[in-house]
């Protein structure tokens, strides 16, 4: 290690350098009393963005030279490739090329093939026909085959859930409706499919509603069967009372439709339309359900798995992902290994595997895979997630002994669960219990959740701003509830303002926060954070008019899809990039940082990430989360009650409303001032003006004079 100052010197000389600073100059000091790091980062590896799907015809506008190129300039490094299908109930086509199970008839299991003809530049996704959720978390075009009014069509469960496959005990199904409101029940009609269940029974939701962590799913009087048949079924029972009913199948026929070669297509359960209401005076039964082929219109309905099976003709040509080749091409992972996903909710492991091969056989072998994406969103329970989790890592390992697995991608890094009796309600423990419960907790490579902390982006910005520190804080603290091992590496594979568009992402916030996010999860131990926006996009407004127009994006396009206006995001990256970490990367240190101003919440007003350099120099990025008024602050070492203020000349790069303004005027909104960030000198020891809602790096020489040698 490098010599430090010594600590006695440090204690001495700080009564009076203390006594000297101005009452209102709020201290900032990088905290060196443990004698170590409280992390140690390569930037070069830590600071990275995430390429997403996206809509019809946006794959190509967004990726030109001249896009690509003001990408690049950010200095983001590592790159995860996201993985929308998995978000929107499809199964991905990740190459054209490839095979169907039934060929024939070009429907079944997909498998893109490991080598090509020709550069893979588009890639697709293709909506699965025994779908059973009415909504999803992509473009949310879709609908439940359980109650679409169509009993040609219907759901499936996953066959991959079968113990053929996951070689773990059989799982019970479940297929879920939400009526809208309190109703009397008393019977169900189920219109089976093949395989139906042999053992099922009807239940209804106990609670005072469906996040009552006290609610439970009763078994309702005579709706349990126990050797069913098969076919129309109308099943009656005691009267109930509820909002929520469902199925649980136990047990399987086992048996596949008349003609079938393919195993896959008689494991699980089959369900062509499911209804529930009374019997009239007349005997027949009326139906409470909404049948309808839409998902909002429809009645509400949630399924524990889906069949990853389609065909050629359910191609959704609105969903794009863009294609590996183009990716790997365009420059932006830099010579670095992506990290890869695997859809597992939605896709098969054959397919999973192929990709594996597809990326050796091009040079470009991963070095982290993610198996699925926002599991914890999809009312999917973790245990069949986790048991899906496995069998695809004992797959994929195969081929690839060295490859590292993990996720889950947290949708919400606090994930509870909802309609489930189980009394542990928290996704995320219940999932790192089962990977401990079947010994296989070491398949978890690293932990991966995104950071989207507001889903409301309308009232009080700048209280958002400064609560983002406590959230984060008690996040961490969940995770350690949780159960999360700290032995792997913890990433954030997505972050940003929020998964809802709004302006606060295109005004000087975004910037803050994203610093807030990446300084704040780094000095916690965390290892990669990806940002969420890096192509290029237009503002919009989604979810709450009180919001605004805005989007998370480094550039914003101009009528042709040219990236033309740098954003706050962009700012914020390059300052991470290039002056607060070394550019090129390099082992950094990363320091405790504390400030002493607080609002009259008891939240910093400013916050403070240090950053030690590979070369002995010191780095400093300070967020004043302050709207209204500028903030001086005096920056020194601290190191138990001492403090030492900063010497020699301080290079400082500052970033706020002198240099970006938003012009806000709805879709055509853009930036009315965008320019690069102030760079200047002052000493160092000299108090130091943050403008309001501003971001600053702080550059210090090696501070030899000060502390103690560091001790590991």
């Amino acid at each position: 290690m490098r010599p430090v100052p010594f600590l006695a010197c440090l204690l001495a000389v700080a009564p009076s350098l203390g006594a000297a600073a101005p009452v209102q100059v709020d201290r900032v000091t990088i905290d060196l009393t443990a004698g170590r790091p409280a992390n140690r980062a390569d930037p070069g590896a830590a600071l990275g963005a995430g390429l997403d799907g996206m809509g019809r015809g946006e794959v190509a506008a967004a990726y030109t030279p001249h896009n690509v190129a003001r990408m690049k300039r950010g200095g983001l490094q590592p790159i995860t490739y996201r993985l929308r299908t998995e978000l929107g109930i499809e199964a991905w086509h990740w190459n054209p090329e490839g095979t169907w199970s039934d060929a024939a008839n070009t429907q079944g299991y997909w498998t893109s093939s490991d080598r090509t003809r020709a550069p893979i530049l588009l890639s697709h996704g293709y909506a699965l026909p025994r779908r059973g959720d009415s909504i999803d978390q992509a473009n949310n075009t879709g609908f439940s085959r359980l109650d679409d009014g169509d009993a040609k069509s219907f759901w499936k469960s996953n066959p991959y859930l079968d113990p053929r496959y996951a070689h773990a005990p059989a799982r019970a199904e479940w297929a879920k409706l939400d009526l809208g409101a309190r109703q009397t029940l008393s019977a169900a009609r189920i219109q089976w499919g093949t395989p139906y269940a042999v053992a099922y029974r009807v239940q209804a939701w106990k609670g005072v509603d469906e996040y009552d962590p006290e609610g439970r799913w009763v078994d309702v009087s005579g709706g349990a069967v126990t050797n069913g048949q098969g076919g129309d079924v109308i099943l009656t029972f005691a009267p109930v009372e509820t909002q929520f009913v469902r199925i649980l199948m136990t047990s399987s026929s086992g048996t596949a439709p008349a003609g079938s070669t393919d195993i896959r297509d008689g494991l699980g359960y089959a369900i062509r339309e499911l209804g529930f209401g009374v019997l009239g005076a007349d005997g027949r039964f009326v139906d409470r359900v909404r049948h309808r082929p839409d998902g909002h219109a429809q009645t509400y309905a949630e399924v524990s798995s889906t069949d990853p099976w389609h065909r050629a003709i359910d191609l959704d040509p609105e969903l794009e992902q863009p294609g590996l080749d183009r990716v790997l091409a365009s420059g932006l992972t830099r010579g670095r290994p992506m990290m890869v996903p695997v859809g597992v909710l939605y896709d098969t492991p054959e397919n999973g595997a192929a990709l594996i091969r597809f990326l050796r056989w091009r040079g470009h072998p991963p070095a982290q895979v993610e198996l699925g994406e926002e599991p914890d969103g999809q009312s999917v329970d973790p245990e069949a997630y986790g048991a899906l989790y496995l069998e695809f890592a004992r797959d994929l390992r195969a081929i690839d002994p060295t490859l590292t697995f993990g996720g889950p991608s947290l949708q919400s890094g606090i994930a509870d669960t909802w309609l489930d009796e189980d009394p542990d309600h928290s996704w995320t423990r219940r999932l790192m219990r089962y990977l401990r419960s079947q010994g296989a907790i070491d398949q978890l490579g690293f932990f991966s959740y995104e950071r989207y902390p507001f889903d409301d982006l309308c009232g009080d910005i700048e209280g958002k701003l400064r609560d983002q520190t406590r959230l984060t804080a008690e996040l961490f603290q969940r995770f350690a509830e949780d159960e999360v091992p700290t032995d792997v590496p913890w990433v954030i594979s997505e972050y940003g303002f929020s998964a809802y568009s709004g302006r606060a992402m295109s005004e000087m916030p975004s910037a803050l926060l994203n610093a807030d996010i990446v300084g704040q999860f780094l000095t916690l131990g965390g290892d990669a954070a990806y940002l969420f926006g890096y192509t290029t996009n237009v503002p919009i407004n989604q979810h709450l008019a009180c919001a605004g127009y805005g989007n998370m994006m480094l550039w914003q396009a101009d009528a042709r899809g040219a990236a033309r206006w740098p954003m706050p995001a962009y700012w914020a990256a390059r300052m991470m990039t290039r002056d607060w970490a070394k550019p090129g990367g390099g082992v950094h240190e990363i320091w405790p940082a504390t400030t002493a101003g607080r609002d009259p919440q008891g939240r910093p007003w400013i916050t403070a990430y240090a950053l030690e350099r590979p070369a002995g120099d010191w780095s400093l990025m300070l967020v004043n989360r302050d709207k209204s008024r500028a903030r001086p602050v005096a920056v020194g070492f601290g190191a138990g009650s001492g403090w030492a203020t900063a010497t020699g000349r301080a290079q400082v790069v500052q970033f706020g409303p002198a240099q970006y303004a938003w012009r806000d005027d709805g879709p055509r909104s853009r930036p009315a001032r965008s320019l690069p960030p102030r760079r200047f000198t002052v000493r160092a020891d000299a108090p130091l003006m943050l403008p309001a809602y501003s971001l600053t790096v702080v550059r210090l020489a090696p501070q030899t004079p000060l502390i103690l040698q560091k001790r590991e």
